[in-house]
């Protein structure tokens, strides 16, 4: 079943709350178009690449309310069903028009919108959606905690920075950089616990943390794991933008 923080959102989409929209677009923007292009091996451009990743979003939109949890679709796969099929309408009406036989849309199957073996998902593309979650709980607690207290967070966990020199360059103790990595650090998991649960369809999605690294009910012997899991997952979805934005620009 859907949870109250997933259908709240899902409610602002069809109410087309333009925060939502670029909320949406934001976050899984960059993980649709890296797809996109995979698929596309050379066929379309960058451009149109971008365009189908909007369009992706907006079919979502257009039949989210036509979901049902009970058949088994993950998020990310009705996200990979639908980019699937952009992607495939924009070459049918690209051969047809070679073909000089007008515009051909394809259909939109609900099949792809269940769990299925033969939608062949791709791992790699689950795990960068995944990553796309926690860097968007990254961003908002960002956000949320005081300035200083994510500085602290930065440098020791996601720059990796020793604590006794985290602790010479702002300033403050060593058990005071441990007390507010501490303090980001829960704020974190309760964002994670937010933004995975906004995000997830089914209950394999909402587990997916703990098969992750990053534990959201842990003792404190997890913590060092869980920050470097934090870590490896920053460094990944931080290339995956650096790669988004450089192909962006080489479509301008």
């Amino acid at each position: 079943m859907l949870s109250n923080v997933t259908t709240g959102f899902i409610a602002r989409l069809r109410s087309d709350d333009q925060e939502a929209w670029f909320e949406l677009w934001e976050t899984f923007g960059p993980v649709l178009r890296a797809q996109l292009t995979k698929w596309g091996q050379g066929r379309i451009g960058l451009e149109t690449v971008r365009d189908l990743s909007q369009e992706t979003l907006a079919q979502l939109s257009d039949c989210i309310d036509r979901y049902d949890p009970a058949r088994g679709a993950r998020f990310s796969t009705w996200l990979l069903a639908i980019a699937k099929h952009v992607l495939g309408d924009e070459i049918d009406k690209r051969m047809a028009l070679k073909r000089g036989a007008g515009n051909r849309g394809a259909s939109f199957e609900e099949e792809w919108m269940t769990a299925s073996a033969d939608q062949g998902v791709d791992e790699a593309y689950e795990a960068a959606v995944f990553r796309a979650k926690v860097e968007k709980a990254i961003r908002n607690v960002e956000h949320k905690t005081d300035f200083m207290d994510f500085s602290i967070y930065r440098m020791r966990v996601l720059d990796g920075t020793p604590g006794k020199d985290v602790a010479s360059q702002v300033g403050v103790s060593e058990p005071t950089v441990s007390r507010r990595l501490a303090k980001v650090r829960d704020v974190l998991r309760e964002e994670l616990r937010d933004v995975i649960g906004k995000f997830s369809f089914t209950k394999e999605e909402r587990d997916e943390a703990e098969r992750n690294g990053v534990g959201l009910n842990p003792t404190k012997a997890d913590d060092g794991l869980f920050d470097e899991a934090i870590a490896e997952i920053y460094h990944q979805q931080q290339e995956l933008r650096r790669l988004d934005e450089e192909a962006a620009r080489m479509g301008q």
